[in-house]
């Protein structure tokens, strides 16, 4: 199986339209129906129930199984759903899903000390190991190596905790991968080499996962495992999963053969990344160093630093200037700009389609002017305004996914806390 998008089959793809905004609002609005007052009375039920018992993982998990597949059962065979097409009934399941298991999150998710003690274990080793791995320690190959699109998948990855119910934690893990793969695809198509496959698609995505180091991410993905609807738990979304799931279980595992390192030095690397992380370098430093010494250091440091800040800002303005006239020398400047089809576009020739694509060629513009800033010294990098006329809308977006079919839903409101809760004003 590749890691151009896995299986294709196993059932309809979980994040199509079955879970498009609409969705939610849909769910809430037909709970609201005089008719389905019995639904809501089992919901709530279960709910109260639910929370009530001592928590027990394996016996939690079967119990939300069988409870969402029941339900569905009866939406099917209900007078609000006659007449409703397949997609409109998965959209029923959609939506009861993410209200029982938000009203359960706080019961359900990382409620075995067990699992929360394995979440600090992992997120401590990830902490260590980002310390010094290299895309080379996993064999990754040059041509794979863009820093720019790693930062958009560990955004997407760190995204994970924003969310309560189990397919929009399963989304933000979806996109991440998303964003790895279409690097694959391009760099393989920019080489003429094959089509990527899981061999180059996993190294990749513990990569990933290690830089981003998001927080419980053992409980997230037992979350996921034991509450999303084992139907929809298929065909891409179950491929990607596998693969994060495996992604766990090397890092688990990582040592010094996993990195091609030797015994010894593994063990320095993971000594020095204890020392900095618990602060015992700068300790020392501050224990052994006399008061004027260390003044005297930090002067010389900082004046480098204002040098170095000087000649790097000059530098910059130079190699924009001689690469804009060497570009207009070049016979074949054309041809640089293939790549870019919307250079030469006028607002009436895009389409909406091309929006995805340019928001995309957006995020990867800025982070690569700010990386580019950053190693050139440079402390607060002054954006071209056509950077920052979208800044506004752009912020206002941090919780998007980055596929309009993969957005996690609107989290569902506290009880009492908004009118649209029809669970919380029916008895």
């Amino acid at each position: 199986m590749d890691g151009g998008g896995g299986s294709s089959g196993g059932g309809a793809d979980v994040f199509g339209s079955s879970t498009a905004p609409l969705t939610w609002h849909d769910f809430l609005e037909r709970m609201r129906h005089p008719s389905a007052a019995d639904f809501v009375k089992s919901i709530k039920s279960f709910i109260v129930s639910f929370s009530n018992k001592v928590p027990d993982s394996e016996k939690d998990s079967a119990a939300v199984q069988e409870f969402l597949a029941n339900m569905e059962a009866a939406f099917r065979a209900h007078s609000l759903w006659a007449g409703c097409s397949e997609e409109e009934l998965e959209s029923a399941g959609e939506g009861l899903e993410k209200y029982v298991m938000t009203k359960l999150f706080n019961r359900a998710f990382a409620s075995i000390p067990e699992d929360v003690n394995r979440d600090d274990e992992l997120y401590e080793k990830m902490a260590l190991v980002q310390q010094f791995i290299r895309p080379e320690s996993l064999d990754i190959k040059p041509t794979f190596r863009n820093e720019t699109s790693w930062l958009l998948a560990q955004k997407e990855l760190q995204k994970i905790n924003m969310y309560k119910a189990p397919r929009d934690k399963l989304v933000c893990i979806l996109n991440c991968c998303k964003v790895i793969n279409n690097l694959l695809i391009n760099a393989s198509i920019a080489s003429s080499d094959n089509p990527p496959g899981a061999d180059e698609f996993l190294p990749v995505l513990i990569y990933v996962t290690i830089k981003a180091n998001p927080p419980q991410l053992h409980s997230n993905l037992l979350y996921i495992q034991r509450y999303r609807r084992q139907s929809r738990l298929v065909s891409e979304s179950a491929y990607f999963f596998t693969n994060i799931l495996s992604a766990e279980s090397f890092i688990w595992n990582i040592d010094a053969n996993s990195l091609s390192m030797e015994e010894d030095e593994y063990q320095r690397c993971m000594e020095s990344a204890r020392a900095v992380l618990s602060g015992l370098t700068s300790d020392l430093v501050n224990e052994s160093a006399p008061v004027n010494r260390e003044a005297n250091a930090q002067e010389q440091t900082e004046s480098r630093a204002r040098r170095e800040h000087e000649r790097t800002r000059v530098s910059v303005s130079d190699l924009v200037k001689k690469g804009a006239v060497d570009l207009m020398k070049d016979d074949q400047v054309n041809e640089y700009f293939q790549e870019y089809p919307f250079l030469y576009a006028r607002a009436g020739d895009l389409t909406v389609p091309d929006v995805e694509s340019l928001l995309s060629s957006y995020k990867q513009l800025v982070l690569k002017y700010v990386s580019l800033s950053k190693a050139m010294h440079i402390t607060n990098p002054s954006i071209p305004l056509l950077l920052t006329q979208g800044k506004d809308s752009e912020s206002k977006k941090e919780g998007e996914t980055l596929e309009k079919s993969s957005s996690p839903e609107p989290e569902v409101p506290e009880a009492g806390s908004s009118s649209e809760d029809p669970f919380v004003t029916r008895a």
